[in-house]
């Protein structure tokens, strides 16, 4: 069995390929197509499976039809305990904020939105308040250039459509590991974006710092790219520790 995925194999076949599939869609909504190329399963596998998934709500539907993760996961998630992605943030979240004295936050993906998950607020002077929960656009913002610029092809050329951002944008953000953006999402403010990666390796949340253009200039990546990186690092080392 092809496990290109990275699925661990246990010797239980239709168990192993159903992982797979449910590990492909951690990117994202996925066409039958592009998991069919993820899993490297024929393509009759993969759609028999992800309809048994459907069925079991392990795996949901978009508006435009694509497979996406299912609620029944959240549920199950939260009977496990707290998502060990939010658990994980609150101690990475705290020093980024103490480090750069602007308000911290991780978005992660969820259909067209990045939704806030976490973060810590600068606690006084002018700041750019996220409450956990606030649904921002995919179309601009470096949390948005980040949870994009490593998303397949098909999914690069959707993302890009009326973004604010191009194609070299994302190139730039890919060969530094970084994203920067400056009024983007809301004229006056900056900020900076480093890739969180699950135990994987696939980036599943974009952790960021974000204030007025005025404190973090128009070169904020210059300034504070390095720290915004390194807790990127601790996150995702964090999970993989976790996941163990």
């Amino acid at each position: 069995m092809d496990n290109s995925s990275g699925v661990g194999v246990s010797g239980v076949g239709v168990i192993d390929k159903a992982a797979m599939v449910l590990d492909a869609l951690e990117a994202g909504p996925t066409s039958l197509a592009q998991l069919v190329a993820a899993t490297g399963l024929a393509r009759p596998t993969v759609h028999r499976l992800a309809l048994a998934l459907v069925h079991h709500r392990l795996v949901g539907r978009d508006i435009q039809g694509r497979f996406v993760l299912g609620s029944r996961l959240v549920e199950l998630a939260s009977a496990a305990g707290e998502d060990r992605l939010i658990a994980s943030a609150g101690p990475v979240l705290l020093a980024l904020r103490d480090a750069t004295g602007e308000s911290s936050q991780v978005f992660r993906r969820q259909g067209e939105w990045r939704v806030c998950v976490a973060s810590a607020e600068r606690p006084i002077g002018l700041r750019d308040t996220i409450p956990v929960g606030t649904q921002l656009s995919m179309k601009a913002g470096s949390a948005a250039q980040v949870l994009l610029a490593w998303e397949d092809h098909d999914r690069l050329l959707e993302g890009l459509q009326h973004a604010r951002f191009t194609p070299t944008v994302l190139a730039g953000v890919r060969r530094r590991g970084w994203a920067q953006s400056l009024g983007e999402r809301e004229p006056g403010v900056a900020s900076v974006s480093a890739p969180v990666r699950g135990p994987s390796g696939r980036v599943i949340a974009a952790i960021s710092i974000s204030g007025p253009i005025e404190r973090l200039t128009r070169q904020p990546g210059r300034i504070h790219a390095e720290v915004v990186s390194r807790a990127a690092g601790q996150l995702t080392e964090a999970l993989r520790a976790n996941s163990d």
